[in-house]
């Protein structure tokens, strides 16, 4: 294992003091940044959370030929059989393949809790290895070990001459931090330590001949950090406008295959889809490998990708060539989204997402033509404010919620607000649709939402969503959300703190 890292990635309240509590407006937050006085909050009452495991889980699912041990209760990753769709559907897209992801569980009990897990780890470990034969095992600490002190590490360590494939550590305890992005730093420290090698160091095993075919491409290509929640028609829109420029693009880290991630040192550049998620891997990049990286823009919407694309551009000194790109591709996709911005207009809609992603959507909706009736991202960091400006400069202000769930907010703004139109996480959008709003899905990775065939594909389905919204109309008569009526008549933010003590 390599030694250039610790054992474990910092949590993001330390590293970028991010922060999950705040309800009020855009410019009320902008206010509280540009003076320097915005902490995290806390809630008096609080209404679920979300676990470090399902985005990591997410992430790991996605690696080809990899077995992934959840070393906990037998409860955690159970998110696992709802994300496979996903590992199903982009095994094929990608390979022509259709696998399931493989986890297991160490099902901790509670004599494990008293006399520790570390044994029933090392079995899983080396089953897991004789049984699938995969490339990789991904040993997952869930919250349980990580209160009863098991020595992770130390059993892989001891196991690694025991078995054939690759073990990469992933501590996802929860109770560490409350900011689910964490992770992302999990997963990808994991592999950091374990699929590169020493810098210092040739890479083992690679014939030389491709080292040296590797490294005269090096000029023009681009390292393209990708997100568990995008599919194979996200990335090909992107490797097309790289494509575009006479760029090659080295797709990471979803879906990557483990025996090829060496390739990713032999790039000019590495470029970020989503700041929130990459920025911890690029940074490791540039320090142990030298390579820069862009991380500034969510190709979400018209106006990112312009900027997405121009500023890959300008590192190669080819603003030229995007600039005619970016008019072509402008020219084309407005002529076809004329009739849209029609029927959209003065229609409202609310948001619910992780950071960028909310954030960038509502720019996006903006672009098409609907008023923003509010946002809620899950989380706040560093990354966003340049977001929170040109939403501002675009909208002007708007009601904006910070919140790792609690949906009881959610339904308090949304039943004030009463937009025509609701984008968020598939297990997220109940509460909007037993309020009889339609809503949209805010990412699926069989459907395409980034880049200029993004923004057509959305507002194609956004227009038959509203054309029909039948369904969350009846829904809305037959079922109700657990609140009482007099909640609905209170401040949404009636439970937040101002600052933790």
């Amino acid at each position: 294992m390599s030694s250039i890292l610790g054992k474990t990635a910092p949590k993001r309240e330390d590293r970028l003091k991010a922060c999950i509590t705040f309800g009020g407006t855009l410019c009320g937050l902008r206010n509280k940044l540009s003076c320097g006085c915005f902490k995290d909050g806390e809630r008096e009452f609080a209404q679920g959370n979300i676990c470090l495991m399902l985005p990591g889980i997410a992430m790991l699912g996605t690696l080809p030929d990899n077995v992934n041990i959840m070393h906990g209760a037998v409860g955690c990753g159970a998110t696992s059989h709802a994300q496979n769709a996903n590992v199903r559907s982009g095994s094929t897209a990608r390979f022509g393949v259709t696998k399931d992801a493989l986890w297991v569980s160490t099902a901790m009990n509670e004599a494990d809790v008293i006399g520790g897990g570390e044994e029933k780890l090392r079995r899983a470990i080396i089953e897991a290895d004789k049984t699938y034969h995969p490339k990789t095992i991904t040993v997952v600490a869930s919250c349980v070990p990580g209160i009863t002190g098991d020595d992770v590490d130390g059993v892989i360590d001891a196991v690694r001459g025991e078995v054939e494939a690759r073990i990469i550590p992933v501590h996802c305890e929860g109770f560490k931090t409350k900011i689910w992005a964490t992770a992302y730093d999990a997963v990808y420290h994991g592999i950091m330590r374990t699929m590169f090698d020493n810098p210092q160091e040739p890479d083992k095993g690679v014939p030389e001949e491709e080292i040296k075919a590797l490294e005269a491409a090096r000029g023009s290509t681009v390292n393209l950090c990708n997100v568990s929640s995008m599919g194979k028609i996200d990335d090909d829109e992107l490797v097309r406008l790289l494509n575009a420029l006479g760029l090659k693009a080295n797709v990471f880290p979803g879906f990557a295959e483990s025996e090829k991630m060496y390739r990713i040192k032999y790039a000019a550049l590495a470029v970020s889809t989503c700041p929130t998620h990459d920025d911890y891997f690029l940074k490791f990049l540039e320090k142990h490998y030298h390579i820069p990286y862009i991380l500034k823009h969510m190709p979400i919407g018209i106006g990112n990708t312009n900027s997405w694309l121009m500023d890959v551009a300008s590192f190669f000194h080819k603003e030229e060539e995007a600039q005619r790109i970016i008019q072509e591709e402008n020219r084309k996709l407005d002529a076809a989204l004329e009739p849209y911005r029609a029927f959209f207009k003065g229609k409202k809609a609310f948001i619910n997402a992780g950071e960028f992603r909310a954030l960038a959507n509502g720019v996006l909706l903006h672009e098409l033509g609907f008023e923003i009736a509010g946002i809620r991202s899950f989380h706040h960091d560093e990354f966003a404010q340049v977001e929170y400006e040109k939403l501002h400069d675009l909208i002007g202000d708007f009601p904006l919620n910070i919140a790792n769930a609690q949906p009881f907010e959610e339904a308090n703004l949304l039943t004030k607000i009463r937009p025509d139109i609701f984008m968020g996480h598939c297990n997220g959008n109940s509460t909007a649709a037993k309020l009889g709003i339609p809503s949209h899905v805010i990412f699926n990775s069989n459907l395409a939402y980034i880049g200029y065939k993004g923004a057509f594909e959305l507002a194609r389905r956004l227009r038959r969503q509203l054309s029909n919204p039948a369904f969350a109309k009846n829904l809305a008569k037959f079922v109700r959300l657990p609140y009482k009526e007099s909640w609905y008549q209170e401040n949404p933010f009636k439970y937040i703190k101002e600052e933790r003590p």
